[in-house]
């Protein structure tokens, strides 16, 4: 059972529920802003920091790669060490990176300022398990659907907040902002948020974090790069091949290792495997629709197909999924009381599903896809707000963060994998116009015809999940860590 501090179980008032609510959102928000928040700038890099666009591209790379393997590692250390303590640390990681990006006027720095910010990715995971540990069960399913959706929240409306700055600012004023945001989340978790009383000490696995670390980096580095390269090249496969590799090495020594940094036993059971897949899912269909958006927005109109609108209008577009996802927060909750998480989790894959056979026949207006943005975005904001309840439900709290952890991983892994197949499918599907190759109206339908498959399939992966109700209110720890009757964290060994 988890180890209960003694200095945190002789608090004798609870924090205030919305108070933590508000301070872990809008961290949870400002952290998932990074994901868009280069993107009006891509096409400008090579001539703002005085370098090439191949090597400009690595800023978002680098990112996505920091983020990948920050995530699992922080949720490890807050179970271990403190939530609290690992949130604000990714807020401080995050601050700094921003600031030095604020500060970059070439390659490298700004590079390095993009891995600071990749870091802070465990913010969300940690964010949803401090909520565990602190609110009441009657509020647990709300604030955990809020927290779990500001992760699409942020993507959502950073495009328009980037784009609006980029083109009436200086560029650096976009990093100035973020690095502001992520100082003001440090300074009011700081003063608002408990640290957990829940805890489970223990060694930290020096050797599996390496290990998974190299696994990711060769598998997100082939799929991100594989266009760029040759999907068929050697470095490519190469990566492919090392990933596996490192996978199996990797996962025999964690199901030998006494204290693992991803329990992998864990991991197999029925409700986190198919939860974790589902989510991946997911992640798939949500990024599969911010990849057609901006291209179908942007191509001339004159090709039957596109809408030969701008960048702003882009983000404009996307920003009501944003607002939609945040709403639907609250319905998520309502829905897994009265029916159970699982129920919520396939309502929400119907919903996503029927938004991109929407798509299929309406893409020929901005409204059309304003409305497709939306019923997407309220599928995905249901499903986002059961998948914690789910593994929550699956895993006692003193595992909760590196369980959530790995579940956030999965869906960075689902919009990596949309972002490689979409790049395939535009590559290979083209109309000439004017003189310029383009992506072919079949290749959008395509892919919103995979984007469908893939919530479908998230369907019937939540279909195999057990049909009982999420026990996360029954091992909600936030009433037990006031209770006389604790073990005193000296030797952090779990008791």
């Amino acid at each position: 059972m988890p180890v209960i501090s003694a200095r945190a179980a002789r608090r004798s008032e609870p924090a205030a529920p919305n108070t933590i609510v508000v301070v872990l959102a809008m961290a949870g928000i400002a952290v998932s802003l990074m994901q868009t928040l280069v993107i009006p700038l891509v096409p400008d890099l090579p001539r703002l920091l005085d370098s090439t666009p191949a090597n400009t591209a690595w800023i978002v790379t680098a990112t996505l790669l920091a983020a990948a393997v920050a995530t699992p590692v922080a949720g490890r250390l807050g179970d271990m060490y403190g939530k609290r303590r690992m949130l604000l640390a990714s807020l401080t990681l995050m601050t700094a990176g921003s600031f030095l990006c604020a500060l970059s006027d070439s390659l490298v720095p700004m590079l390095i300022g993009r891995v600071l910010q990749g870091l802070s990715a465990g913010v969300i995971p940690l964010g949803i398990s401090m909520m565990r540990d602190e609110m009441p069960a009657e509020r647990l399913g709300s604030a955990t659907a809020l927290m779990s959706a500001s992760l699409g929240v942020g993507s959502a409306l950073g495009l328009p907040l980037a784009a609006i700055v980029a083109d009436n600012f200086d560029w650096h004023v976009l990093f100035w902002g973020s690095g502001t945001l992520g100082a003001l989340g440090a300074v009011l978790v700081l003063m608002r948020v408990p640290e957990s009383a829940v805890r489970t000490g223990g060694r930290f696995d020096l050797i599996g974090t390496l290990g998974l670390s190299a696994a990711l980096m060769s598998l997100l580095l082939a799929m991100s790069k594989g266009a760029d390269w040759g999907w068929g090249s050697g470095t490519t496969l190469g990566l492919f091949a090392a990933a596996v590799v490192i996978l199996l090495a990797w996962g025999w020594f964690e199901l030998r290792a006494r204290q693992p940094l991803v329990k992998l036993r864990t991991i197999a059971r029925r409700e986190v495997l198919f939860t974790n897949l589902a989510g991946a899912a997911f992640g798939f269909s949500l990024f599969s629709l911010q990849m057609l958006v901006p291209q179908i927005v942007q191509l001339p109109e004159q090709t039957g197909y596109g809408l030969g609108k701008d960048l702003l209008t882009v983000g404009l577009v996307m920003a009501p999924q944003g607002l939609v996802l945040m709403l639907m927060a609250p319905v998520s909750a309502a829905v897994s009381k009265a029916k159970g998480p699982k129920v919520t989790l396939m309502i929400g894959a119907i919903v996503v599903a029927s938004g991109y056979a929407l798509n299929l026949v309406m893409m020929s207006a901005i409204w059309q896809l304003i409305l497709v943005a939306c019923v997407i975005g309220a599928g995905v904001g249901l499903a986002y707000g059961a998948l914690p309840l789910l593994l929550m439900g699956a895993v006692p709290p003193s595992e909760t963060a590196a369980t959530n952890s790995v579940n956030t991983l999965m869906r960075a892994i689902g919009t990596s994998v949309a972002s490689a197949l979409a790049g395939v499918i535009v590559a290979q599907m083209t109309t000439t116009f004017g003189g310029h190759t383009l992506p072919s109206e079949n290749a959008f339908k395509v892919i919103m015809a995979i984007g469908c498959g893939a919530a479908l399939a998230s369907f019937v992966l939540a279909s195999f999940l057990p049909g009982r109700r999420s026990s996360v209110a029954a091992s909600n720890p936030a009433a037990a860590a006031r209770e006389p009757l604790v073990s005193a964290d000296v030797s952090g060994a779990e008791s």
